[in-house]
């Protein structure tokens, strides 16, 4: 797609650094800088790599190691560049939540080492990603704009939105700085306010939320379901990105040293806006309701949890938390804010509607799903990892430990042991009859994950089975729709 002129003002032909290149945000941001004309297009991230860095690679993007909390890392990727986009974050969502310090280093520190190092090589341009919550107490906001003060820093229902609070006052705070080399040349920096971003590829709520829903944990909504937020798609706030990177360009620049709220306009219950998504994945809504002070009380007992497993919550074997008391506030409370500030300063204009939106973020999420292996409910997992084990223990195994007291209830159903290990027998037989039976099947309808089909239902049978016919039925489906495609076309 052609861009025009003034789509492409201030950015073509500069270098401009985006820290936190290689998320969601940051590698559309990188890949719309280059469309739109910059010379060189550089990311600084903390990952070596994510399910973005080999397309942005392949696209020319300079993917560099680093993280915002070490200058010199900084320092050395903003070597000759023109402009910063400033995304790098922490601590949003799931168990970083409850990392405190990390947050606090990232967000804070990480944005005054940014700050520093544009005043040391001479960058005259700072656009910084905030966040809604900068203003939010856990009260109710309707269509509040940019004349909502900042909060106490007891106030604020996470660290995530305290410190992005401190960070996103420090870069408006150094708007109008002197950078050096720059011959009396000015620091100009705006910030957008964010809210929720989603789109394909989103890896932090709508994952944890869908494995919530496969899994049977997606227990209940939160608050009044007329209760509304903010939602962004990915490319919508990708372009308030460009427009405030565009805007600072300019020599008397509307944008500098402001903040603007941006999002798609529409305010949604958090719940309906999930419905399309989990319906098409075929997966439930829950129809139960937790009022917000129960909510929090549950979501207390799970920050205590994770708190004291601080130590071990980079561990991939630790799960995301159920639900935290600032995800409760920030689903089941409402709170949105008018976009008309950056509609009349920045040109701001969602380009993707949330239909057309939702319809993209269902396409993938249902491809990825089509290329994973699906599972059951934690109670089917439950039933079989302890069932199955249990079952040939009470059988066969002497009496050490429990053995004799799961004996005796086994033999209170079972009767005999004689019985017992005849259907113990059964039982195994019938799990690797259906693991092999589930091999042969997923080596025509799904050959990619064929082995790792044979393992979960060699676990967990018919539970897994049936997943299985399902997807085959799908393929088989599919199969017959293109046969009817293809025969049409030819006639």
């Amino acid at each position: 797609m052609e861009m025009t002129e003034e789509e492409n003002s201030g950015i073509q032909g500069k270098v401009v650094a985006v820290t936190g290149g290689l998320g969601l945000v940051g590698s559309a941001v990188c890949l719309e800088l280059l469309r739109r004309g910059a010379i060189q297009v550089r990311s600084l991230d903390c990952r070596i790599t994510s399910s973005w860095s080999d397309h942005l690679k392949e696209s020319g993007v300079h993917c560099i190691y680093g993280d915002v909390v070490r200058i010199e890392d900084v320092e050395e990727a903003f070597d000759g560049v023109d402009c910063v986009i400033h995304l790098a974050s922490y601590g949003g969502s799931g168990k970083e939540m409850a990392q405190t310090r990390r947050i606090e280093e990232v967000n804070v520190e990480g944005t005054r080492n940014v700050m520093e190092a544009c005043v040391k090589k001479g960058i005259r341009r700072v656009v910084y990603l905030s966040s809604n919550g900068v203003v939010f107490s856990g009260k109710e906001i309707m269509n509040g704009d940019e004349t909502l003060p900042y909060l106490a820093s007891n106030q604020y229902v996470c660290p995530y939105d305290q410190f992005k609070s401190t960070a996103e006052q420090l870069v408006l705070k150094n708007n109008g700085r002197t950078v050096e080399n720059g011959h009396g040349s000015l620091l100009s920096t705006c910030a957008i306010r964010c809210p929720l971003v989603y789109g394909p590829g989103e890896e932090k709520y709508l994952d944890r939320i869908i494995s919530d829903a496969r899994l049977g944990l997606l227990l209940f909504k939160i608050g009044d379901p007329n209760s509304k937020t903010d939602l962004i798609y990915v490319d919508n706030i990708v372009l308030a990105l460009m427009l405030a990177t565009s805007g600072l360009f300019y020599e008397h620049s509307k944008a500098a040293g402001k903040a603007y709220f941006v999002s798609d306009g529409i305010p949604i219950n958090f719940f309906e806006f999930l419905k399309p998504l989990l319906k098409h994945l075929d997966y439930d809504l829950p129809k139960s309701s937790l009022s917000i002070p129960l909510a929090v009380s549950l979501g207390n007992i799970c920050k205590a949890i994770y708190i004291m497993l601080s130590p071990f919550l980079n561990q991939r074997w630790i799960p995301q938390p159920l639900i935290l008391p600032p995800e409760v506030y920030k689903v089941g409370v409402t709170h949105y804010h008018s976009i008309q500030k950056a509609k009349e300063e920045l040109g701001f204009e969602p380009k993707t509607q949330p239909e057309e939106a939702m319809t993209e973020t269902i396409s993938y999420f249902k491809d990825k799903k089509r290329r994973e292996v699906d599972g059951p409910s934690i109670y089917a997992w439950l039933f079989c990892v302890i069932g199955l084990p249990s079952l040939i223990s009470v059988a066969w195994l002497p009496d050490i430990g429990p053995i004799p007291f799961l004996r005796a209830i086994a033999l209170f159903f079972f009767r005999s042991i004689l019985v017992l290990r005849i259907a113990s027998g059964i039982v195994v037989t019938a799990h690797v009859s259906e693991a092999v039976y589930a091999l042969w099947l997923a080596r025509r309808v799904d050959p990619r994950n064929a082995k790792a089909w044979f393992r979960r239902t060699l676990l967990l049978a018919t539970f897994s089975l049936r997943l299985l016919l399902k997807r085959a039925n799908e393929v088989k489906q599919k199969t017959i729709r293109e046969g009817l495609l293809a025969n049409s076309l030819s006639d």
